[in-house]
C-alpha cells in the first residue's frame, strides 16, 4: 500500500530545496562567462571548423586543470572512449571488463573496436567497479598466458578493464589497479561524468593509461557536443590527434593519409565555449556540492530515503545528485518517479543495465545482483548548477 503523506513530504522536501518554478529539468546548462565573447570571435574571424586557437587553449587549460601532460578534444565523449581503447590495443574479440551499471555508450565504445563488453558488477558504497567482488570472479574465469589475461571459458584475451565514475562519484581505483596489475589488465577510465572529481586528490582520469572525458550539453560544463581523450603517455596522445584528425599527414596542401582515420576532431567553435565553461568550473563545482549538501539535509529524516554521498577517499563533482530507495521505503520507485515528475520536478532512474539490452544480452557476465538491485532503488533528481540558491558568488 502506498503511503501518501510520505510520498507527499519527499516531494515537498525536494520542491524546498529548489527555486519556484513550474518546471525544473534535470540538468541544463550555465552560461554566465564569457560563452559569447569567445564564440562570437569564431564567428567573427571565421575560424569555426577544426581549425583555430579555442582547440588548443581548451586542450592547455583542461590539461593543466586534470593534471595531465596531453588532452585531445573530440567531437563526444564516446568517440573519446572509441580512440583510447583503440589505441591502447582493443582488437577483434577481445574482451573488455566494464559495469553494466553504466550509460550505453561504455559498451558501444569497445565494440566499434571489435571488443566484446564482459559485463561486472559493481558494489553499493561507490556505484562503481567492484575490484574485490572482480578479483574473485577473475580467480574462477582467468588464465594467464604469455604475460597476458584469458578467459578460460571463451578462450579470448581480456585486455581492458574500464571502472566508470557514476554520476560523478568516483570508483574506488587502488584496489582495482592491484587488480589490474594481478591479472595483466590495463586500464582505461570512462570519466565522462566526473570532470572536477577526485580520488584521494587525484584528479579522476588519471590513473588508467589513456581515459575519456565528456562535454554533452547536460555535463558539468559543455561544449554542445564534445569530449575529450586525456593520458600522461605523449605518444598515445600524439596518435590518438593523429587518429582523429583523419589520418592526415600534415602538409600546407596536399592530402596524405597513412592510416584508417577518423574525423572525430572538435570544431573551434565549441572549443570557445569549452573555455569560457572551464573558466566558471570552479564555481560550478561549489554550487554543485552546496545544492548536494542541501538535499542531503532536506531529506536526512525521510526514512527508507538515502541521499547518494562521496566515500570520505573522493570529492565529487556531484553531476547528478542520487536517491537511493532502501528496503523500508513503501514507495516503489515508479510511483516516485511519476509523483516528482507530474510536480515539475524532471526525475529519472539509472540506466537501464547493459546486460538485460537486446544486443548484449548474450554477452559474458558475472553474478550482477548489485547491479540489479541498485537499478531498481536509483532516482536521480535535479541537479543544475543554477538550482542553488545561495549568494551569487
Amino acid at each position: 500500500m502506498i503511503n501518501d503523506e510520505k510520498l507527499t513530504l519527499l516531494v515537498e522536501k525536494i520542491k524546498e530545496v529548489l527555486p519556484k518554478k513550474e518546471s525544473i529539468p534535470l540538468h541544463e546548462p550555465s552560461f554566465i562567462g564569457d560563452e559569447w565573447k569567445y564564440v562570437k570571435d569564431c564567428i567573427d574571424t571565421g575560424w569555426v571548423s577544426s581549425v583555430g586557437k579555442y582547440v588548443d587553449l581548451f586542450e592547455k587549460k583542461l590539461a593543466d586543470y586534470i593534471g595531465v601532460k596531453r588532452v585531445v578534444a573530440v567531437v563526444n565523449g564516446t568517440a573519446a572512449l572509441h580512440i583510447a581503447l583503440k589505441i591502447i590495443g582493443v582488437q577483434e574479440d577481445d574482451e573488455v571488463l566494464m559495469p553494466s551499471l553504466t550509460f550505453v555508450a561504455t559498451a558501444n565504445a569497445a565494440v566499434y573496436c571489435g571488443g566484446v563488453p564482459h559485463f561486472v558488477d559493481v558494489e553499493e558504497r561507490t556505484l562503481g567497479l567492484d575490484p574485490y567482488k572482480l578479483n574473485e570472479y577473475l580467480h574462477e574465469i582467468a588464465i594467464i598466458k604469455n604475460n597476458q589475461c584469458y578467459n578460460k571459458i571463451t578462450g579470448r584475451r581480456i585486455k581492458v578493464v574500464v571502472p566508470m565514475h557514476t554520476f560523478g562519484h568516483p570508483a574506488d581505483i587502488d584496489p582495482l589497479l592491484e587488480v589490474c596489475e594481478r591479472w595483466k589488465l590495463i586500464m582505461v577510465e570512462d570519466a565522462a561524468e566526473s570532470l572536477g572529481s577526485f580520488y584521494k586528490n587525484k584528479h579522476t582520469g588519471t590513473f588508467g593509461k589513456i581515459s575519456a572525458i565528456s562535454f554533452n550539453g547536460n555535463k558539468i560544463i559543455t561544449t554542445g557536443g564534445g569530449g575529450a581523450i586525456i593520458t600522461d603517455d605523449e605518444d598515445l596522445a600524439d596518435l590518438a590527434k593523429h587518429l582523429t584528425t583523419t589520418a592526415k599527414i600534415p602538409h600546407s596542401w596536399e592530402y596524405v593519409h597513412d592510416m584508417v582515420g577518423y574525423n572525430y576532431r572538435m570544431p573551434n567553435i565549441n572549443a570557445a565555449l569549452g573555455c569560457a565553461q572551464l573558466e566558471q568550473l570552479p564555481k560550478f563545482i561549489k554550487k554543485k556540492r552546496e545544492l548536494a549538501r542541501k538535499y542531503k539535509e532536506a531529506l536526512r529524516d525521510i526514512s527508507g530515503i538515502r541521499f547518494f554521498e562521496e566515500m570520505h577517499f573522493s570529492k565529487s563533482n556531484y553531476w547528478l545528485n542520487t536517491l537511493i530507495l532502501e528496503k523500508s521505503f513503501e514507495l516503489k520507485r515508479d510511483e516516485l518517479l511519476k509523483a516528482l515528475n507530474e510536480s515539475g520536478i524532471m526525475s529519472r532512474p539509472i540506466w537501464y543495465p547493459l546486460h538485460q539490452l537486446k544486443m548484449y544480452k548474450n554477452n559474458p557476465k558475472m553474478d550482477l545482483s548489485m547491479t540489479e538491485k541498485l537499478s531498481q532503488q536509483i532516482i536521480n533528481i535535479p541537479s543544475s548548477m543554477g538550482l542553488w540558491r545561495g549568494s551569487n558568488e
